[in-house]
Protein backbone atom coordinates (compact mmCIF):
# COMPACT_ATOMS: atom_id res chain seq x y z
CA UNK A 1 0.00 0.00 0.00
CA UNK A 2 1.12 3.38 -0.71
CA UNK A 3 2.09 5.96 1.95
CA UNK A 4 -0.38 8.73 1.79
CA UNK A 5 0.93 12.13 2.08
CA UNK A 6 1.05 13.74 5.59
CA UNK A 7 -0.75 16.45 5.96
CA UNK A 8 -0.06 19.38 8.61
CA UNK A 9 -1.93 20.42 11.36
CA UNK A 10 -2.28 23.72 10.22
CA UNK A 11 -3.06 23.22 6.40
CA UNK A 12 -5.38 20.77 7.37
CA UNK A 13 -7.50 23.65 9.93
CA UNK A 14 -6.89 26.22 7.05
CA UNK A 15 -8.79 23.83 4.64
CA UNK A 16 -11.20 23.47 6.63
CA UNK A 17 -11.78 26.76 8.63
CA UNK A 18 -13.72 29.71 7.28
CA UNK A 19 -11.88 32.43 5.96
CA UNK A 20 -10.58 34.41 9.42
CA UNK A 21 -8.94 37.20 6.69
CA UNK A 22 -12.11 38.14 6.56
CA UNK A 23 -13.76 37.70 10.00
CA UNK A 24 -11.00 39.43 10.84
CA UNK A 25 -11.50 42.22 8.26
CA UNK A 26 -15.36 42.73 9.44
CA UNK A 27 -14.60 42.81 13.30
CA UNK A 28 -11.80 45.39 12.25
CA UNK A 29 -14.07 47.89 10.59
CA UNK A 30 -16.82 46.92 13.19
CA UNK A 31 -14.63 48.16 16.20
CA UNK A 32 -13.19 51.21 14.46
CA UNK A 33 -17.14 52.42 13.95
CA UNK A 34 -18.02 51.78 17.63
CA UNK A 35 -14.81 53.25 18.59
CA UNK A 36 -15.45 56.43 16.25
CA UNK A 37 -19.28 56.92 17.84
CA UNK A 38 -18.52 58.63 21.32
CA UNK A 39 -17.52 61.72 20.00
CA UNK A 40 -20.27 62.29 17.28
CA UNK A 41 -22.78 61.40 19.95
CA UNK A 42 -20.95 63.70 22.78
CA UNK A 43 -21.04 66.42 20.62
CA UNK A 44 -24.75 66.22 19.48
CA UNK A 45 -25.58 65.82 23.04
CA UNK A 46 -23.53 68.79 24.29
CA UNK A 47 -25.08 70.65 21.57
CA UNK A 48 -28.88 69.58 22.29
CA UNK A 49 -28.26 70.45 26.12
CA UNK A 50 -27.18 73.92 25.09
CA UNK A 51 -30.01 74.76 23.08
CA UNK A 52 -32.06 73.60 25.65
CA UNK A 53 -30.71 74.75 28.47
CA UNK A 54 -30.10 78.04 26.50
CA UNK A 55 -26.32 78.31 27.54
CA UNK A 56 -26.01 80.48 23.72
CA UNK A 57 -28.98 81.83 21.92
CA UNK A 58 -30.48 80.33 19.57
CA UNK A 59 -29.91 82.78 16.80
CA UNK A 60 -26.26 81.63 17.63
CA UNK A 61 -26.96 78.30 18.05
CA UNK A 62 -30.17 76.80 17.04
CA UNK A 63 -30.93 73.48 17.77
CA UNK A 64 -30.38 70.20 16.44
CA UNK A 65 -34.18 69.65 16.06
CA UNK A 66 -34.88 73.35 13.97
CA UNK A 67 -31.63 72.11 11.87
CA UNK A 68 -32.97 69.25 10.81
CA UNK A 69 -36.08 70.91 10.05
CA UNK A 70 -34.66 73.31 7.83
CA UNK A 71 -32.44 70.42 6.25
CA UNK A 72 -35.70 68.49 5.34
CA UNK A 73 -37.51 71.99 3.88
CA UNK A 74 -34.56 72.33 1.68
CA UNK A 75 -34.66 69.06 0.16
CA UNK A 76 -38.28 69.15 -0.43
CA UNK A 77 -38.33 72.55 -1.69
CA UNK A 78 -35.61 71.06 -4.22
CA UNK A 79 -33.07 74.25 -3.16
CA UNK A 80 -30.06 72.10 -1.47
CA UNK A 81 -30.18 69.28 -4.26
CA UNK A 82 -29.87 71.87 -7.08
CA UNK A 83 -27.19 73.79 -5.36
CA UNK A 84 -25.64 70.32 -4.33
CA UNK A 85 -25.70 69.51 -8.30
CA UNK A 86 -24.24 72.84 -9.32
CA UNK A 87 -21.06 72.34 -6.82
CA UNK A 88 -20.74 68.34 -7.72
CA UNK A 89 -20.57 69.26 -11.40
CA UNK A 90 -18.27 72.18 -10.86
CA UNK A 91 -15.99 70.04 -8.58
CA UNK A 92 -16.17 66.52 -11.09
CA UNK A 93 -14.64 69.13 -14.03
CA UNK A 94 -12.26 70.75 -12.10
CA UNK A 95 -11.11 67.73 -10.55
CA UNK A 96 -11.60 65.48 -14.23
CA UNK A 97 -8.88 68.58 -15.67
CA UNK A 98 -6.75 68.39 -12.63
CA UNK A 99 -6.37 64.18 -12.58
CA UNK A 100 -5.50 64.56 -16.76
CA UNK A 101 -2.94 67.70 -15.88
CA UNK A 102 -1.60 65.51 -13.09
CA UNK A 103 -1.22 62.54 -14.78
CA UNK A 104 0.65 64.05 -17.45
CA UNK A 105 2.97 66.39 -15.88
CA UNK A 106 4.02 63.27 -13.45
CA UNK A 107 4.30 60.66 -15.71
CA UNK A 108 6.80 63.35 -17.71
CA UNK A 109 8.96 63.90 -14.75
CA UNK A 110 8.82 60.63 -13.45
CA UNK A 111 10.55 59.37 -17.18
CA UNK A 112 12.11 61.96 -18.20
CA UNK A 113 15.32 63.28 -16.05
CA UNK A 114 15.35 65.94 -18.09
CA UNK A 115 12.02 67.16 -18.11
CA UNK A 116 12.18 67.13 -14.20
CA UNK A 117 15.22 68.98 -13.85
CA UNK A 118 13.56 71.88 -16.21
CA UNK A 119 10.12 71.51 -14.72
CA UNK A 120 10.23 70.71 -11.18
CA UNK A 121 11.82 73.86 -9.66
CA UNK A 122 8.94 75.84 -11.23
CA UNK A 123 6.60 73.34 -10.45
CA UNK A 124 7.68 73.31 -6.34
CA UNK A 125 7.56 77.58 -6.65
CA UNK A 126 3.77 77.20 -8.28
CA UNK A 127 2.82 74.32 -5.77
CA UNK A 128 3.37 76.53 -2.69
CA UNK A 129 0.99 79.10 -3.57
CA UNK A 130 -2.44 78.20 -2.19
CA UNK A 131 -5.62 78.65 -4.00
CA UNK A 132 -6.93 81.74 -2.95
CA UNK A 133 -3.08 83.24 -3.73
CA UNK A 134 -4.50 82.52 -7.20
CA UNK A 135 -8.21 84.30 -6.93
CA UNK A 136 -7.24 88.25 -7.43
CA UNK A 137 -5.33 87.59 -10.46
CA UNK A 138 -7.52 84.78 -11.82
CA UNK A 139 -10.08 87.30 -11.25
CA UNK A 140 -8.57 89.96 -13.44
CA UNK A 141 -7.98 87.23 -16.34
CA UNK A 142 -10.86 85.48 -16.81
CA UNK A 143 -13.46 87.30 -14.54
CA UNK A 144 -15.90 85.34 -11.67
CA UNK A 145 -17.12 83.05 -14.49
CA UNK A 146 -17.13 79.04 -14.34
CA UNK A 147 -13.51 79.01 -16.00
CA UNK A 148 -12.36 81.07 -12.81
CA UNK A 149 -13.72 78.30 -10.44
CA UNK A 150 -12.62 74.90 -12.71
CA UNK A 151 -9.10 76.53 -12.80
CA UNK A 152 -8.87 76.55 -9.02
CA UNK A 153 -10.52 73.56 -8.07
CA UNK A 154 -8.47 71.99 -11.15
CA UNK A 155 -4.89 73.85 -9.53
CA UNK A 156 -6.02 72.01 -5.90
CA UNK A 157 -6.29 68.54 -7.75
CA UNK A 158 -3.26 68.64 -9.66
CA UNK A 159 -0.63 69.18 -7.27
CA UNK A 160 -0.78 66.24 -5.19
CA UNK A 161 -1.29 64.12 -8.15
CA UNK A 162 1.55 65.21 -10.00
CA UNK A 163 3.61 65.03 -6.51
CA UNK A 164 2.88 61.28 -6.51
CA UNK A 165 2.69 59.92 -9.96
CA UNK A 166 6.16 61.23 -10.12
CA UNK A 167 7.71 59.82 -6.92
CA UNK A 168 5.62 56.36 -7.12
CA UNK A 169 7.62 55.78 -11.49
CA UNK A 170 10.44 57.55 -9.62
CA UNK A 171 10.37 54.87 -6.73
CA UNK A 172 9.83 52.04 -8.79
CA UNK A 173 12.05 49.24 -7.51
CA UNK A 174 14.90 48.41 -10.32
CA UNK A 175 15.18 44.87 -10.34
CA UNK A 176 11.72 45.25 -11.86
CA UNK A 177 13.01 47.19 -14.99
CA UNK A 178 16.04 44.63 -14.56
CA UNK A 179 13.54 41.63 -15.15
CA UNK A 180 11.56 43.33 -17.81
CA UNK A 181 14.59 43.69 -19.60
CA UNK A 182 15.79 40.36 -19.77
CA UNK A 183 12.55 39.65 -21.06
CA UNK A 184 13.14 41.88 -23.56
CA UNK A 185 10.36 43.97 -23.19
CA UNK A 186 9.41 46.67 -25.14
CA UNK A 187 9.02 50.10 -24.14
CA UNK A 188 5.17 50.50 -23.94
CA UNK A 189 5.21 46.82 -22.67
CA UNK A 190 7.68 48.14 -19.57
CA UNK A 191 5.52 51.18 -19.14
CA UNK A 192 2.00 49.24 -18.45
CA UNK A 193 2.90 46.01 -17.78
CA UNK A 194 5.92 47.03 -15.19
CA UNK A 195 6.02 50.80 -14.54
CA UNK A 196 2.62 52.20 -13.90
CA UNK A 197 1.00 48.96 -11.78
CA UNK A 198 3.92 49.29 -9.79
CA UNK A 199 3.94 53.10 -9.18
CA UNK A 200 -0.69 52.65 -9.04
CA UNK A 201 -0.59 53.01 -5.16
CA UNK A 202 0.96 55.94 -4.73
CA UNK A 203 -0.72 57.39 -7.71
CA UNK A 204 -4.25 56.41 -6.33
CA UNK A 205 -3.58 58.02 -3.00
CA UNK A 206 -2.60 61.33 -5.35
CA UNK A 207 -5.87 61.24 -6.70
CA UNK A 208 -7.29 60.02 -3.18
CA UNK A 209 -5.45 63.82 -2.06
CA UNK A 210 -6.72 65.33 -5.24
CA UNK A 211 -10.12 64.71 -4.92
CA UNK A 212 -9.97 65.95 -1.10
CA UNK A 213 -8.07 68.98 -2.26
CA UNK A 214 -10.71 69.75 -4.86
CA UNK A 215 -13.50 69.32 -2.59
CA UNK A 216 -12.11 71.96 -0.28
CA UNK A 217 -11.23 74.00 -2.75
CA UNK A 218 -14.60 74.11 -3.94
CA UNK A 219 -16.11 75.21 -1.05
CA UNK A 220 -13.28 78.00 -0.79
CA UNK A 221 -14.53 79.20 -3.98
CA UNK A 222 -18.35 79.01 -3.90
CA UNK A 223 -17.73 81.03 -0.37
CA UNK A 224 -16.13 84.06 -2.11
CA UNK A 225 -17.00 84.31 -5.66
CA UNK A 226 -20.33 82.38 -6.43
CA UNK A 227 -24.26 82.98 -6.64
CA UNK A 228 -24.73 78.70 -6.97
CA UNK A 229 -23.47 75.95 -4.71
CA UNK A 230 -23.18 74.75 -1.45
CA UNK A 231 -20.97 77.35 -0.36
CA UNK A 232 -23.05 80.45 -1.47
CA UNK A 233 -25.99 78.52 1.02
CA UNK A 234 -23.22 78.98 3.88
CA UNK A 235 -22.59 82.34 3.07
CA UNK A 236 -26.01 83.52 1.94
CA UNK A 237 -27.44 81.73 5.80
CA UNK A 238 -24.51 83.75 7.64
CA UNK A 239 -25.16 86.87 6.37
CA UNK A 240 -29.32 86.69 6.73
CA UNK A 241 -28.24 84.89 10.16
CA UNK A 242 -30.04 81.34 9.01
CA UNK A 243 -27.10 79.41 10.84
CA UNK A 244 -29.55 76.28 10.79
CA UNK A 245 -29.31 76.69 7.27
CA UNK A 246 -25.38 77.12 7.18
CA UNK A 247 -25.33 74.64 9.21
CA UNK A 248 -27.60 71.93 7.61
CA UNK A 249 -25.10 73.19 4.34
CA UNK A 250 -21.51 72.67 6.40
CA UNK A 251 -23.04 69.55 7.19
CA UNK A 252 -24.04 68.12 3.25
CA UNK A 253 -20.32 69.39 2.56
CA UNK A 254 -18.96 67.01 5.33
CA UNK A 255 -21.12 64.40 4.21
CA UNK A 256 -20.98 64.48 0.58
CA UNK A 257 -16.55 64.85 0.83
CA UNK A 258 -16.20 61.92 2.87
CA UNK A 259 -18.47 59.84 0.59
CA UNK A 260 -16.42 60.63 -2.31
CA UNK A 261 -13.21 59.91 -0.24
CA UNK A 262 -15.23 56.02 0.20
CA UNK A 263 -16.41 55.67 -3.25
CA UNK A 264 -12.55 56.58 -4.44
CA UNK A 265 -11.28 54.20 -1.49
CA UNK A 266 -13.84 51.04 -2.96
CA UNK A 267 -12.11 51.78 -6.57
CA UNK A 268 -8.67 51.24 -5.07
CA UNK A 269 -9.58 48.06 -3.56
CA UNK A 270 -10.31 46.93 -7.03
CA UNK A 271 -7.74 48.71 -8.89
CA UNK A 272 -5.25 47.18 -6.57
CA UNK A 273 -6.52 43.57 -5.08
CA UNK A 274 -3.63 42.35 -6.52
CA UNK A 275 -1.52 43.81 -3.70
CA UNK A 276 -3.48 41.39 -1.07
CA UNK A 277 -2.00 38.10 -3.01
CA UNK A 278 1.58 39.38 -2.15
CA UNK A 279 2.28 40.19 -6.18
Amino acid sequence: MSAQPAVLPAAAHAATSPDRGAYAAFFGRSASFWLALPFPLGLLLLWQMAASFGWVAPQVLPSPQSVLTTFIELLQSGELLDNLKISFLRVLLGFGVGVAGGLLLGVAMGLSPLFKDYVYPFFKAFSQVPVLGWLPLLMLLVGIDEALKIILIAKAALVPIAVNTYKGIENVPSRYVEVARVLRFSRWQLLWRVIFPAALPPIWNGVRYGFTHAWLALVVVELLASSEGLGYMIVFGRQLFQLDVVIAAVTVVGVVGYLGDQALARIEVILLGWRRSGF
